[in-house]
């Protein structure tokens, strides 16, 4: 009896969360169904064969890229071969895009279709990539309603399937269990510190935020902090920003994970660009977005852009719906400036919260499960014989 075999590959951990829900997704309509590939803890949880380390690929930028091109493009080939000798029924690339598509491109020269989950951000710069998406890709999964028009002009069929966020978090949090849950004072002032989740940004901007939280709390001393922080090592490097900034008198508590609740509690979130600035805007919460790269990583990819901002709220909206301090203007005083407004403006805030509130319903749309009836239809169109002994096999077990 036919096997029926899909390839998936995730390169850090917010791939490795949509990973996860995807392959439950599919498991749950195609219950013997394998998946290898590379994946994190929750792909192998969900039952991925992860054949490489996922934190390999883990990197952002093209100068910090270059350190670890080496070790990627090896796995990449190992990976490739692997695949060209397996011949996975359909593989799914889920994010990491410069590692997605090249191998992508050589399965699907070979016969093999390829699904691409979350696109590149085309409609931010790097455009000229949809010639090279159209070899790679038999068809794109699109997490943002603006994004398949995008595709389709240049010939690459696309699905907008929503994103996964905004169907697990609540349409309308709750500040004051957030703050049960935390054990914090149900009144007061709060800001959360979300300076990113990788090592290589608490390097780059660990004192940037802890600076801007002194000068916060210079311009209002009412106000305290909670910082989220993922592993043992994010939590090292930000107390050593601490330590170099003698700030260990700030009201600071540092939390190991519980990002959302932290969001939740707080009155406005600092935040660092990236998929937390969208968590911030589903639990409706103002927010100062910044960022710092390398010098020169800026210099290359800046004047690459389309728009003329990067956090995926404003991109959402297509303005500036929220502040964005970027490389040179990211600084404490900026930063804290910024923060201290949205703290002095409930109205604004509202508003900020009503509109987040329409973003939320445009982004729910059932996201798995729109996934996994998108991967089955072009299953049961391509590959008809694996699915109808999956039938015959459900039927007699």
């Amino acid at each position: 009896m036919e096997r029926l075999r899909i390839g998936i590959v995730a390169g850090e951990a917010s791939g490795d969360l949509l990973a996860s829900h995807l392959v439950a997704a599919l498991k749950a309509r195609l219950p013997q169904a394998q998946f290898e590939g590379i994946g994190g803890p929750k792909m192998i949880a969900a039952g991925v064969h992860s054949l490489f380390p996922m934190e390999t690929l883990a990197v952002r930028g093209y100068v910090e890229a270059l350190r670890s091109l080496p070790a990627i493009l090896r796995i990449r080939r190992k990976l490739t071969r692997h695949f060209l000798a397996t011949r996975p029924d359909l593989f799914i690339g889920v994010d990491a895009p410069d590692f997605n598509l090249g191998l992508a491109r050589t399965l699907k020269a070979a016969g093999i279709p390829t699904f691409q989950y979350v696109g590149p951000s085309v409609w931010a710069w790097r455009g000229g990539r949809l010639r090279k998406i159209r070899r790679a890709v038999s068809h794109m999964l699109l997490l943002f309603p603006f994004e398949p028009p995008l595709y389709e002009a240049a010939g690459i069929p696309a699905t907008y399937v929503g994103h996964p966020l905004a169907d697990m978090l609540p349409l309308h949090p709750d500040r004051t269990a957030a703050r049960e849950a935390l054990r914090l004072p149900p009144q007061g002032e709060m800001v959360a510190l979300l300076p990113g989740s990788r090592e290589s940004e608490l390097a780059l901007m660990g004192d940037l935020f802890v600076q801007a939280a002194q000068q916060i709390h210079r311009l209002r001393p009412g106000v305290s902090f909670l910082v989220p922080l993922i592993t043992r090592k994010t939590r090292d490097l930000f107390e050593a920003a601490l330590a170099r900034q003698q700030a260990h008198d700030l009201p600071l508590r540092i939390l190991f994970g519980h990002a959302h609740e932290a969001m939740t509690a707080a009155n406005v979130v600092l935040v660092a660009s990236g998929t937390a600035t969208l968590e911030a805007a589903l639990l409706k919460r103002p927010m100062v977005i910044t960022y710092r790269v390398p010098a020169l990583t800026y210099r290359l990819m800046w004047p690459r852009r389309y728009l003329p901002y990067v956090g995926l709220p404003n991109v959402l909206a297509g303005r500036f719906l929220v502040p964005e301090l970027l490389q040179d203007e990211a600084t404490p005083d900026n930063l804290a400036q910024a923060v201290c407004n949205l703290l002095a403006a409930p109205r604004l805030c509202g508003a900020l919260e009503a509109h987040f509130v329409r973003m939320h319903l445009l982004l729910r749309q059932g996201n798995a499960e729109k996934v996994a009836d998108t991967v089955v239809r072009h299953l049961e169109a391509h590959r008809p014989a694996a699915i109808k002994a999956f039938d015959a096999e459900g039927c007699t077990s």
